[in-house]
């Protein structure tokens, strides 16, 4: 007898949130300097948001756009809107303007939600250059503010939170970007956010009651972590910009037992002073991902803070891949602790060499996954996706060995993203920024490795000849000028941190500039090429 396919179908990650909710109602659910909100607490704010946003017309399918730094209330909103049956998409709490109207146009989302406390300006621009959506802010005051209406209908009325998800429907719509073209929007779907909360706690190796210290932003891989933080009955507690010092009194403050850095956040950790008397014993779980960490700084960090490290690998197209567990951080082998980890339980994982067939032990080979966290495809893309799920499998674009246990070790890229300090950087959108300068004929960004950023961006560029209109002849680029355009227009971490001006930059024979050559003499004598 055929059964409904309804009938094996999961649970979505807003059902888990929920569940785990009602489930704690007493307990708290976030804490941050100056206060904290039960579990009870948030499921009411939620209820409030869910009922603002059908009154204010959302329905099943739609998109919201939101901006938010670390706070309880964007997590709130984040559920309210995806168990409507709708899809939230998370802009950069970091990016510039220019992107996020970019983005918001390409969305057409129904409605704009933005931080009215540390992001009241970006609010007041984003509803000027993008006026067909409705826009709300989460605090701030006034009559578009989410948070307080909401509050007044909590206290109102009877509005408990609704569930109305379903595992296929699209709950996210984050974008990533590429070294052609505009940023892609991928699609994820309810069910697969759920299997990444299953999966963390499946494999993390998460304490049995969290206490978790988010200070990488909960808008993007610091927030994976709330939900199966909660459903133990855990806290998260909130930082809205990472600070040292304030770290580590936070930490022996609270006994925080779990949190989540990117290397450059545990390198500032190690050489900070104050690390010799802070009180880390608490500290249980400290998972690190999105850059390397260079093993002799990572055998420091063990030294120093203890044997809690443990490293996460994925992508914005599947999330989470593999986790080089706590066990695995072996000082005396240098050589796992430069590897990304063994697959996860959820995930199907080959390496494919490049005659499509699988790449032999110790060989190297594209990762390719099969996992229920692999997106459901690049929204309006369905060439690029086709290409990146082609034979079934999620192309990563990563090269990998694996060695007689599985366990993965990346040692280059296919794509020519930079990951600095833990953000992904994407060379044509400086180059584009670069070559806008009259000055600049030419222009190629790579990244080279650093002992503090993992990788640094570098551009390689030529002067304009006045071979063109627009070009100055003979001018020599400013190149601090220049890095002051960058970071007008793509922001900090995009400016790079060095600058060669050439004659020529080397070109392949189909005529497109070699970054391999480019890339060469930086890498010498690397063990890894990422």
């Amino acid at each position: 007898m055929t059964q409904p396919d309804s009938l094996h179908g999961g649970p979505t990650d807003a059902t888990l949130a929920l569940r785990a909710l009602a489930r704690f109602p007493d307990r708290t659910a976030f804490a941050w300097d100056d206060g904290e909100m039960s579990y009870d607490e948030a499921a009411q704010l939620i209820g409030g948001m869910q009922a603002v946003l059908l009154r204010a017309g959302l329905v099943s399918g739609d998109c919201v756009a939101l901006l938010s730094a670390n706070r309880a209330e964007c997590w709130c909103a984040t559920i309210a809107v995806q168990a409507l049956g709708c899809a939230v998409s998370n802009l950069h709490p970091m990016g510039p303007r220019g992107d996020h109207a970019a983005q918001i146009d390409e969305l057409v989302p129904a409605v704009v939600i933005v931080d009215g406390q540390d992001h009241a300006v970006r609010a007041a621009d984003l509803a000027g250059d993008c006026p067909a959506p409705q826009h709300m802010t989460l605090g701030g005051g006034g009559p578009l503010d989410l948070v307080a209406q909401a509050r007044v209908l909590a206290r109102t009325s009877d509005c408990p939170p609704q569930d109305r998800s379903r595992p296929e429907l699209a709950a996210t719509a984050n974008f990533t970007g590429g070294t052609t073209g505009r940023p892609k929007s991928v699609l994820r779907s309810a069910g697969a956010l759920a299997q990444i909360s299953l999966t963390i706690l499946a494999d993390f190796g998460l304490p049995a009651c969290p206490r978790y210290l988010a200070v990488a932003p909960i808008s993007h891989v610091g927030g994976t972590k709330i939900v199966p933080v909660l459903m133990r009955g855990g806290t998260v507690h909130l930082m809205r910009g990472f600070d040292p010092v304030k770290v580590l009194q936070v930490i022996a403050r609270d006994g925080i037992n779990m949190t989540l850095m990117v290397p450059t956040m545990i390198y500032a950790l190690l050489d900070h002073p104050d690390i010799e008397a802070a009180d880390l014993s608490s500290l249980e779980l400290l998972l690190y991902g999105a850059a390397p960490m260079a093993p002799a700084r990572l055998a420091q960090g063990i030294e120093r803070i203890g044997p809690v490290f443990a490293q996460l690998y994925g992508q914005t197209e599947c999330y989470p891949i593999a986790v080089l567990s706590r066990g695995d951080h072996d000082p005396a082998r240098p050589d796992i602790l430069a590897a990304c980890g063994h697959p996860v339980s959820t995930a199907s994982v080959r390496l494919i060499a490049s005659d499509g067939t699988d790449a032999p032990t110790g060989t190297l080979g594209e990762i390719c996954v099969r996992a229920p966290m692999v997106m459901s495809g690049y929204r309006d893309r369905p060439e690029e996706t086709a290409k990146a799920l082609d034979g079934g499998w999620l192309h990563t674009g990563d090269i990998a060995v694996a060695d007689e246990t599985g366990r993965l070790t990346i040692v280059d890229r296919i794509k020519d993203m930079i990951v600095t300090g833990g953000f992904n950087v994407y060379p044509k959108e400086i180059e584009d920024v670069l070559t806008e300068d009259p000055a600049v004929a030419m222009a190629a960004v790579i990244g080279v490795p650093d002992d503090k950023w993992g990788e640094a961006v570098v551009a390689y560029i030529v002067a304009g000849t006045g071979q063109t209109p627009d070009k100055i002849p003979d001018k020599t680029p400013d190149t601090e000028a220049l890095r002051a355009r960058v970071r007008e227009a793509k922001g900090a971490v995009h400016v790079p941190k060095a600058f060669y001006v050439v004659d020529a930059l080397p070109l392949t024979g189909l005529g497109k500039v070699d970054k391999v050559a480019l890339r060469a003499p930086h890498w010498e004598g690397q063990t890894r090429q990422v």
